[in-house]
């Protein structure tokens, strides 16, 4: 696709999920300037046989390196502050953003989510393999990748699980805004989708000739159990799907800063309002979203606007960062895509969130997984009792005074519970 192509494809995606509350991935597909990929980054696997699957895309190492084992609250303990950053459409080209966020995590004791759209791992010349429900074949809003594109994004995909973040997936097409898009489709379209999106990440050597490069080190029918649905669409029934098919979150709502619960059998770990600084209302916690309120449609603003912009973005999370720390330490959920809009300043926010918060005192910086994890080693009505707690409030009696009962022992077997004999 040429540069004004891409460029009028991402201007008329952003018009057509301009909404106060919709999350949207950038309209372009990944592009290439530069062609420099070779060794996989990243901590070296778990020693253990590997085990390719299929065609050798995806393979099976063992448990996943750098996961921290969750522990159930201790009567009086105090919760950690968690904090998610996720990207919507993850995928490297040449911005380079993939690679330089992993450096990032890696820097300030971080582990993220990246939401893999499945198209990006299907070259533009197999296009005709994506059925999209609603739609007729090949047809993709944010358009397909190209062999070196795919090969970058693998690189970024297997190093970034070797170092204990979480591949989830943004889908494949970005139908929304539209006839026949995502908020109109049924429990089996998006059935039909999710199965789509797993296929293209698990043959795409055999859709890109790429026989010779390594695996991804995850078997991805067991990696995914977790997405964001296009422009925040659609949630109902993909909920439905996704529990039937063993999710265990969603994150594609709009929520308060409160603790999570279960909707549909799933967690519901949605992004969330935070100050906006400058104005009366509260901002969803994601970089398009700031976007529209501050220059509309247009992806590059006034240029003398752009860094304020950014500061908005980067101050409005911190007050709602230290809303939950000094509050209710509901977790904070943050949700990105890898772009360039204003002048690059949201990444910028982004990069500086990350360096104030995730080195502070009790506080994680996880991925969905890992919170999902912790949420479900808790006592339940431990869980409960902090969803009492409203935004911002902390405990007027102090924490070891609020969960100071007992909770009850965690089955044998499930995440916090004691360590099983052998």
């Amino acid at each position: 696709m040429a540069a004004t192509q891409r460029i009028a494809a991402g201007v008329a995606l952003a018009a057509a999920c301009a909404t106060t509350l919709a999350g949207c991935a950038g309209g372009t597909p990944p592009s290439h300037a530069t062609h420099t990929v070779k060794k996989a980054e990243g901590a070296p696997a778990p020693k253990t046989a590997v085990r390719l699957i299929g065609d050798g895309s995806t393979s099976y190492t063992g448990a996943q390196p750098h996961l921290p084992r969750p522990e159930r609250l201790k009567p009086g303990q105090k919760p950690p502050q968690f904090v998610v950053f996720s990207w919507d459409g993850a995928g490297e080209d040449s911005q380079k953003l993939f690679s330089h966020f992993r450096k990032v995590s890696k820097a300030n004791n971080a582990t993220m989510t990246y939401f893999l759209s499945g198209v990006y791992m299907l070259p533009e010349d197999k296009r005709d393999l994506y059925r999209p429900p609603q739609h007729s074949a090949g047809s993709s809003e944010i358009g397909f990748n190209d062999q070196q594109g795919i090969e970058d994004t693998v690189k970024q995909l297997r190093g970034a699980w070797l170092e204990g973040n979480e591949i989830g997936t943004h889908f494949n097409g970005h139908f929304c805004g539209t006839e026949g898009g995502v908020g109109q489709w049924s429990v089996a379209d998006w059935k039909s989708e999710i199965a789509q999106a797993k296929s293209f990440v698990k043959s795409w050597k055999t859709n890109t000739g790429l026989k010779k490069e390594s695996a991804l080190p995850f078997d991805y029918d067991k990696e995914l159990i977790g997405a964001r649905t296009p422009c925040l669409e659609g949630r109902q029934n993909f909920m439905k799907a996704a529990h039937q098919l063993g999710f265990r979150y969603d994150t594609s709502g709009v929520n308060d800063q409160l603790w999570p619960q279960k909707k549909e059998g799933l967690w519901d770990l949605s992004m969330q309002l935070v100050p906006f600084p400058g104005h009366s209302y509260e901002q969803l916690t994601m970089d398009y979203n700031f976007m529209v309120n501050q220059s509309g449609t247009q992806t590059q603003g006034d240029p003398d606007k752009q860094q304020l912009w950014g500061d908005q973005m980067r101050d409005g999370l911190l007050k709602g960062f230290d809303r939950a720390y000094d509050g209710n330490r509901a977790p904070l959920v943050i949700g990105n895509h890898f772009e360039s809009w204003n002048g690059r300043n949201y990444m910028r926010a982004v990069d500086e969130v990350v360096e104030r918060v995730c080195t502070k005192a009790e506080v994680r910086c996880v991925s969905f997984r890992q919170l999902a994890d912790w949420l479900d080693a808790q006592d339940p009505a431990t869980v409960a009792k902090l969803r009492g707690l409203t935004v911002g409030e902390a405990p007027k009696q102090g924490w070891a005074s609020f969960l100071s009962g007992s909770p009850a022992p965690a089955p044998k077997g499930v995440p916090g519970a004691p360590a099983l004999k052998q």
